[in-house]
Parts: C-alpha cells; structure tokens; sequence
C-alpha cells in the first residue's frame, strides 16, 4: 500500500481519478449521441425513412476508414450532411421518405492515406429515392 505524505496528496488523487472516470463516461456519452445524429431530428425509430448505404474504396478496391462523407440534395449548394466511413468503409445515412435526388462525395481534404499520396474522385455520385427504399452506391478513389 502506498505511503502518502500528506492528507492533501490523497484528495488530490481522488479528485483526479473522479475527473478521468468523468471523462470516459463523458466520451461514451458523446459517441452515442454522434451515432444517433446520423439521424435526422425529425425522425422516430417506428416512422419510414430512406437510407443511402455506401463504401468507399481505395485505388487498390480495399474498403478505406475514416474517409468523410458529404451528402446533399441535388437542389441545394451545400453539404446537409457530413458522415465518416467506419472500419469496413462503410457509411449509411437516414433521409426523408419521397422522391428525392442526392448527391454524394468523399471530401478529402484532411485525409491522410498509409502510402501518404494524395487521393481524389472523379466526381460526386448521384441517389435517386423514390420511397422508403435502401440504394446503396460505392465512392472509387483514385490517385
């Protein structure tokens, strides 16, 4: 057992412990919440939804992580929504149900390959949605 030298050591390294344990519990709590904003406000888990499920693959056709995803309607300018593939490359988003286009496009900007060149698309791919659908679509980087 550890000899402390004075009272005040030990409530110092409580206070620390109690603040690192505050801090895990706070990033559990805020991966959850960041999970769950892939999801419109609007939407309840029991109302019809349309989800654009898509990769993203590199120049070799290897999934790739991390890469962020921007997706927006067709009829706007800016990106609505800006998502991460997760370890398989993978990314899905919830959209209102109903006829709808979207466009969709890898920003990569701030990512940072393993053989460090740089890598770009050749363009961004257009979802079409009719209903309450699944369209699924794969985002081909180059170098």
């Amino acid at each position: 057992m550890p000899v402390f030298p004075s009272r005040i050591s030990l409530r110092v390294l409580t206070a620390v412990l109690c603040f690192v344990s505050c801090l895990v519990f706070l990033n559990v709590s805020a991966d959850r919440v960041s999970a769950s904003l892939n999801m419109s406000a609007y939407q309840k888990p029991d109302q019809p939804y349309g989800l654009i499920f898509g990769t993203v693959w590199g120049p070799d056709d290897h999934p790739l992580y991390g890469v962020k995803v921007k997706v927006r309607r067709a009829d706007q300018k800016k990106a609505h929504w800006e998502l991460f593939s997760d370890h398989n490359g993978e990314f899905a988003l919830r959209v209102h149900p109903g006829p709808a286009d979207y466009l969709v496009s890898a920003d990569l900007k701030s990512y940072k390959s393993l053989t460090g060149k740089e890598l770009h698309q050749d363009g961004e791919v257009k979802v079409h949605l009719e209903n309450d659908e699944r369209e699924e679509l794969g985002l081909h980087l180059k170098r």
